[in-house]
């Protein structure tokens, strides 16, 4: 079902990806986001939906804006919405069609799933062998296939929890759901590169990405260092494990983070701060020597830093080429984005109320806003009319 295929109403924009349409039966945040990233860049992503309820994010509020979650507001627009009850049989033979025509279908059902109802990726390659099948699964297929793929679940069995929050807590999980973001940038990479290999070759293949490994990956330098040096990480608060300064001092106003990463930041620090001879000191020359005695550096920069905002040491800091800042809430942060002319939001008159704008920057191609987030089954009508198909017969909804 190409995107300019008559009588699908699809991206006008000539982005990077216009022309590759995508069957996604993805839910919640994983899949959805990555989507979402692929519709911007200029996919036409189909969006198939329970009718009735739709994505379970849809429900997951508040906040509401417009009537809808702003949870599934940030991670589906540019997408058209078909209701279509896979239980039915003419439901299901109409998701078959659009899978028939689609360069990409996404799913991130339980293992097993898709299989049951016919949609498997041996089953749809046999009409559609150019497919680019992807799958995002907590666990894996194999083991841990029975294992429900919840982003706090993953986070804590895949080890981040253990490394985030203070000593000696219960771990900590991080303030938006990471594992489930990471796993959606891993999951769009595996398809750009699928549909790669499909140009030069013809075809198509099976991706799949879970969230364990992609949380592992995401690891870095804590994974290297328990599999290359037998260490087990702990929860160290705002520390580095292997640098330092590298975490948060208390200005005379709010908490600042200090992010010294080498010994020439740390010379100016010391110079700024009036503290000279600190930098010559064996226990501090070093970053090695830095880290082995964390407890007296804090002690020795504490007074300094605490005599001025936080305001203040940013500027100072950050005009010497120490890297420096405060804690900023997410107001904060957007105002910082713009004042930096990174353009963080999406106009509210191109995709809806309080969208967050793609990451990326395409000099040719750059990402676009045609549509906001879709009402349940806005579309339903008109991809069947495409398929020759009609709503009553073919959507499978009560």
């Amino acid at each position: 079902m190409r995107a300019d295929q008559p009588g699908t109403p699809g991206p006008t924009a000539a982005g990077a990806l216009s022309g590759i349409v995508v069957a996604d039966f993805g839910r919640v945040l994983a899949g959805p986001y990555m989507t979402m990233l692929l519709a911007d860049l200029g996919a036409d992503v189909i969006k198939i939906e329970r009718p009735g309820s739709g994505d379970d994010t849809r429900a997951w509020g508040p906040p509401f804006a417009d009537g809808e979650a702003t949870y599934f507001l940030g991670v589906n627009r540019n997408k058209r919405s078909v209701a279509l009850d896979l239980t039915d049989p003419d439901g299901l033979a109409t998701a078959r069609a659009i899978v028939d025509r689609a360069d990409v279908l996404v799913e991130n059902f339980r293992p097993g799933t898709m299989e049951k109802l016919g949609l498997g990726y041996e089953d749809v390659r046999t009409t559609n062998p150019g497919l680019v099948y992807c799958s995002v699964t907590g666990f894996g297929t194999e083991g841990g296939a029975r294992l429900p793929g919840y982003d706090l679940l993953v986070q804590a069995m895949g080890g981040l929890m253990s490394v985030t929050g203070e000593p000696g807590g219960q771990g900590t999980k991080a303030g938006v759901a990471l594992v489930d973001v990471i796993t959606g940038l891993h999951a769009g990479m595996g398809v750009l590169a699928a549909l790669r290999h499909r140009e030069r070759t013809g075809e198509g293949q099976r991706v799949e990405v879970s969230l364990l490994s992609s949380l592992l990956s995401a690891l870095t330098n804590q994974a290297a260092a328990h599999l290359g040096a037998g260490v087990v990480p702990r929860a160290m608060g705002n520390r580095h494990p292997s640098i330092a300064p590298y975490e948060v001092f208390e200005a005379r106003d709010r908490p600042l983070v200090l992010a010294v990463g080498n010994d020439r930041q740390f010379r100016v620090l010391c110079e700024r701060l009036g503290l000279p001879g600190l930098a010559e000191d064996p226990r501090f020359a070093t970053n090695s020597a830095r880290v082995a005695h964390r407890d007296e550096l804090v002690t020795a920069l504490a007074g300094p830093l605490g005599t001025r905002n936080a305001d203040g040491w940013f500027e100072e800091l950050t005009a010497a080429g120490v890297p420096c800042g405060p804690i900023n809430d997410l107001a904060a942060a957007f105002d910082l984005a713009d004042r930096l002319g990174l353009a963080p939001r999406v106009p509210e008159s191109a995709a809806g109320p309080g969208q967050v704008a793609h990451p990326v920057r395409l000099g040719a191609t750059p990402p676009a806003y045609r549509s906001a987030p879709p009402r349940l089954g806005a579309h339903t009508e008109g991809v069947l009319a495409s398929l020759g198909r009609t709503e009553d017969r073919a959507a499978g909804a009560p």
